[in-house]
């Protein structure tokens, strides 16, 4: 029991707080806040930036919504930016519910809604736009929530954040929202770098416990077990370990009927044992009644998803089984434990799932959550152009709806994507399958989260799914305020292992890590704001060079061990004869120099191999020796000497092709036979009659052909070579250290102080790699920039905004920088300025920003029509996916195909220049929408605009809207010629019609990730 005064402190806070914004706040919310939701806000209140990570669903964006409480109050402005414009769109309408239209506004690139508002919703591509040109929009800016901050480790859009967080007014307070990653304190600590004062606040709880199972022959088993005994730590579940090991065996057999002691969980996934029964209502073992079972909207607790028996599973590794995805949901659902999300990470298998599931007869729902489903769709199917339905698909996706299930991918029409987002959010939808997308924070509660692969396609390649992709996907499960846990369910393949699968549940957390890099846009931006000299001082503070700088102290720790160790080293191979260090090294030289020796004689003998076999004749012949051994062999198919593979007849007649790898030594010519001029090798009877010849000849010993090649001989090395050897052996032989008696013990530590050594020195090269990893990108970035005229050099005191730089604080040159009539210090030490072809650059954003600005100063773009424009500015954004990627399509107007060969030509050059740099080539032109495009433009419908392409409307209607928005970027320009404006907003006209222009405010989704 508390004392007195400990109860008078406690009234005391609670009276403080009560008077305190977070006191009215809390008052207004249905639900009391939890712990960090209540640190987090104390923070915010008392003025300080604040990083929140916590899982998936612990309830982050409350924080956001206390700064958005705290600006309503102060009379400032809040903005909330979100990764992808769906998410924006559901904050939005989430804030209008909460503060009415007039207090919130919406922007996302393509539409603004409100722009002025006290709380502005937007992408943070758009508020990096917004500071690059130094929006009014900024003006009374209090407050801007980060939410999904942790999308900085996004390879290809990640370095907005950092571009943002570095940019922001000094005076705004950021609130970071992440999920929980293991670095978090790091990520802090930066913040506290680049924002001020920043406090951290981390949450590892997780509202609803998760549990962990694999599906196995269509049953559900615990991953984890956990004895009784409440001090045995939780194990894998030995079955299943069992049936992974049977899967590698020869045969198919079954695994035994042991069942789990407990309830299956992964370490660190769940509450303690015993934790949160009763906030549960539930025990850690308890069995769930049939009615429990069978509901599927209640909120029961599931102790074991099915038995961890795993007898009568079969072993067998012969391929990968097909998944009877109607059978897992009937299991889901016997079990209570829909609706669930099946993460599958392909489009094509997101419908397939879909199909398969209809022609199961698969219904999930009631009549009553059927009929209102029907009156929703097809008020959709009303508002859609009629002769768009079939090409979407929109009977097909009726009927799934109605069933209960869905997919949800990037390739589906955003109408039909927001409407699947708004029945699931809703419990009208029972099932839905999609690709990891839908991870990214868009509302869409479940039970149960299902995994069909544990790999995926990441655009290149096909790789594992990380610790920090499967907590991500699993946080999914388990809706707070609905269920007392959620299931996470990874669908057994055989080769997989049980293991792969504990080792990826159980780690909670991952590092995060940046992806920024310097941009074109970003480096025109920076340098016409501050100068490049001070430029190059913002970028040395972003997280990428602070988490290279960090890691560099580790391997400075690194190399001073190693030094430490050399001094041991160089004591023990001292010799009182002389030098040792200087004998060794004559050692290694002498036993290169014979390494080299030996591999120049076995050049030189290849190329003699090389030579003789392409001076075969058909006729000759010659034994083929080697590992194959073919013996006496004809030749009967001459080769030439850049594929010296001839071909040849051996004794017992089968046709075979020889190579240099078959020979030790040049083969000799040891008879010659006349052939015919085309001989039938395909035939066995003309194999067998011309090795019958064959043989005749070298019983008569018939001598081969005047001319055959006969082998070279004096297979050595130059002479100057063999004297350096010689002149080695001499000078190891005189040195001091040669007549020691201790010698080889002494070289055996000279050897490892050599090794040693390599491994400093190239250690203290990847120090200086990462000191100023970024500045000495931009150095290069800026000198591509300098080259092409878009920025030039001036006199710094011409230059008085720029701040006096300390040069204590800046990194060295880069010397690969090697600029015409600059040394590296003078490249460096030169102030530069943004020239007007460079003040255009400024308003280009995309990935390829310099490629499409220098198109414009061609004037490319300036003699195409309309139509033809809207085609060629696909070339600007689109990005097949692998499978998509095929030749240049023949182009319908001469202009538009002159136009794409002059784009080919300038990348090219762009791409010879930033090679010659040290810089990634930027994303080559791609033309496989080029077509399509030119058709919708052209007014055909979206079925005809399609044929023959491999795009999906729904992707075809996300790759239009970006045209769109890069269209309205270059209508905006400064200096674009007043004739090419009108041109691009005429273009937009074209384009922006039908289905691309069916989007209500929730329905706008340009920025989503293109998923596999």
């Amino acid at each position: 029991m508390s004392s007195p005064a400990e109860r008078y402190a406690e009234s005391r806070r609670r009276a403080a707080e009560a008077k305190s914004h977070l006191g009215a706040f809390r008052r207004a919310q249905a639900f009391d806040l939890d712990e960090f939701q209540v640190q987090a806000c104390q923070h915010l209140e008392a003025g300080r930036a604040v990083l929140v990570a916590a899982p998936t669903g612990a309830g982050k964006t409350i924080v956001g919504e206390f700064a958005v409480h705290l600006g309503l109050a102060k009379g400032t402005k809040t903005f909330y930016t979100t990764p992808i414009k769906a998410l924006s769109n559901q904050k939005y309408q989430e804030l209008v519910e909460d503060h009415g239209t007039e207090k919130v506004g919406l922007l996302t690139g393509d539409t603004s809604i409100n722009s002025e508002a006290q709380i502005v919703v937007m992408t943070t591509e758009v508020l990096r736009n917004m500071l690059y040109q130094d929006s009014a929009t900024l003006r009374d800016l209090g407050y801007v929530v980060m939410d999904e901050v942790h999308y900085l480790a996004d390879r290809f859009r990640g370095a907005v954040w950092e571009e943002v967080i570095i940019h922001l007014p000094e005076h705004v307070q950021v609130v970071a929202l992440s999920a929980t990653v293991s670095n978090a304190e790091e990520f802090g600590a930066w913040l506290d770098t680049v924002r001020g004062e920043t406090s951290v606040v981390v949450s590892e709880h997780r509202p609803v416990p998760l549990w962990q199972h694999m599906f196995v022959e269509n049953q559900l088993h615990d991953l984890f077990i956990y004895e009784e005994d409440d001090d045995a730590p939780t194990l894998v579940n030995p079955d299943l370990q069992r049936l992974a090991h049977q899967s590698q065996g020869p045969s198919s057999r079954r695994s035994g009927g042991h069942r789990s002691r407990g309830r299956g969980r992964g370490p660190g996934a769940g509450p303690a044992r015993g934790a949160g029964r009763g906030r549960s209502g539930a025990g850690v073992r308890h069995e769930l009644s049939s009615s429990a079972s069978s509901s599927r909207g209640g909120s029961s607790s599931r102790s074991r998803a099915g038995s961890s028996d795993v007898s009568g599973v079969s072993g067998s590794s012969a391929g990968r089984p097909r998944l009877n995805r109607p059978k897992m949901i009937r299991a889901l659902d016997r079990d209570g434990l829909l609706p669930c999300i099946g993460f599958i990470f392909s489009r094509v298998g997101c419908e397939a799932a879909v199909e398969q599931c209809l022609n199961a007869g698969i219904v999930l729902t009631t009549r009553e959550e059927a009929a209102e489903i029907t009156s929703r769709v097809e008020q959709m199917g009303w508002d859609l152009p009629a002769e768009d339905l079939s090409i979407l698909g929109f009977e097909s996706f009726r009927e799934a709806l109605i069933n209960g299930v869905a997919a949800h991918h990037a390739g589906m029409l955003p109408p039909f994507k927001e409407l699947v987002e708004q029945l699931y959010a809703e419990g009208l939808l029972k099932v839905v399958f999609a690709t990891e997308t839908l991870a990214l924070g868009i509302n869409m509660p479940a039970r149960t989260v299902v995994l069909e692969k544990l790999d995926k396609f990441n655009g290149e390649s096909h790789v594992d799914v990380t610790p920090g992709e499967y907590t991500q996907l699993t946080g999914r499960a388990g809706r707070r305020g609905i269920d007392v846990e959620g299931h996470a369910v990874v669908v057994w393949q055989p080769g997989m292992d049980p293991r792969q699968v504990a080792g990826l549940a159980s780690k909670r957390t991952y590092p995060l890590n940046s992806s920024f890099k310097p941009s074109y846009n970003m480096a025109v931006n920076l340098t016409a704001q501050f100068g490049r000299r001070r430029a190059r001082t913002i970028l040395e503070s972003s997280f990428a060079q602070f988490q290279a700088d960090r890691s560099v102290v580790g391997v400075a720790r690194d190399v001073a061990k190693r030094e430490s160790s050399m001094a041991g080293y160089e004591e023990a191979m001292a010799c009182h004869l002389g030098d040792f260090r200087e004998y060794a090294a004559l050692r290694r030289r002498l036993n290169e120099a014979e390494k080299d020796q030996a591999k120049a004689r076995h050049r030189q003998r290849r190329r003699e191999i090389i030579r003789v076999l392409a001076a075969l004749q058909p006729g000759d012949v010659i034994e083929v020796g080697g590992k194959r051994g073919f013996g006496d062999s004809l030749v009967v198919h001459s080769a030439p000497e850049h594929d010296p593979r001839p071909g040849v007849i051996t004794a017992d007649g089968k046709f075979r092709n020889i190579t240099a790898e078959d020979f030790a030594q040049p083969p000799e010519v040891i008879a010659s036979i006349r052939l015919p001029r085309k001989p039938q090798v395909k035939v066995p009877k003309v194999r067998r009659d011309l090795a019958s010849s064959m043989r005749a000849a070298l019983h008569e010993r018939v001598p081969p052909r005047p001319n055959a090649p006969a082998p070279g001989f004096g297979f050595r090395a130059e002479d100057s070579e063999s004297e350096s050897l010689e002149q080695l052996q001499n000078a190891l032989q005189r040195h001091p250290c040669h007549g020691c008696s201790e010698r080889e013990d002494h070289a055996r530590w000279a050897e490892r102080a050599w090794k040693l050594q390599r491994e400093i020195d190239q250690l203290k090269l990847k120090i200086d790699r990462r000191t100023g990893s970024i500045a000495k990108t931009f150095d290069r970035v800026c000198g591509v920039l300098h080259e092409l005229g878009h920025m030039e050099a001036v006199d710094p005191e011409l230059m008085p905004h720029v701040p006096p730089e300390n040069s204590a604080a800046v990194t060295a040159p880069d010397p690969a920088l090697q600029r015409p009539g600059f040394t590296a210090e003078q490249w460096f030490a030169t102030e530069f300025a943004v020239t007007d072809r460079g003040q255009q650059l400024r308003r280009i954003y995309g990935e390829r920003d310099l490629f499409t600005g220098l198109l414009m100063e061609r004037g490319v773009l300036s003699g195409l029509t309309a139509q033809e424009l809207a085609a060629f500015v696909t070339v600007l954004v689109y990005q097949a996916k692998r499978e998509d990627e095929g030749a240049m399509p023949v182009m319908p107007t001469k202009r538009l195909g002159q136009a794409a060969q002059t784009g080919i030509e300038v990348h090219a050059e762009l791409e010879a220049l930033e090679k010659r740099h040290h810089l990634e080539p930027t994303a080559a032109p791609e033309m496989g929408l080029v077509l399509p495009m030119y058709a919708w433009a052209g007014g055909k419908s979206l079925r005809s605009s399609l044929d023959d392409s491999p795009l999906a409307a729904g992707d075809f209607v996300r790759w239009t809207k970006q045209c769109i928005d890069t269209l309205d970027q270059m209508s905006k320009i400064p200096h674009t010629p007043a004739k090419l404006s009108a041109r691009c907003a005429e273009a937009v006209q074209l384009i922006g019609r039908g289905v691309v222009a069916y989007s209500s405010v929730a329905y706008q989704n340009l920025e989503e990730p293109t998923d596999d």
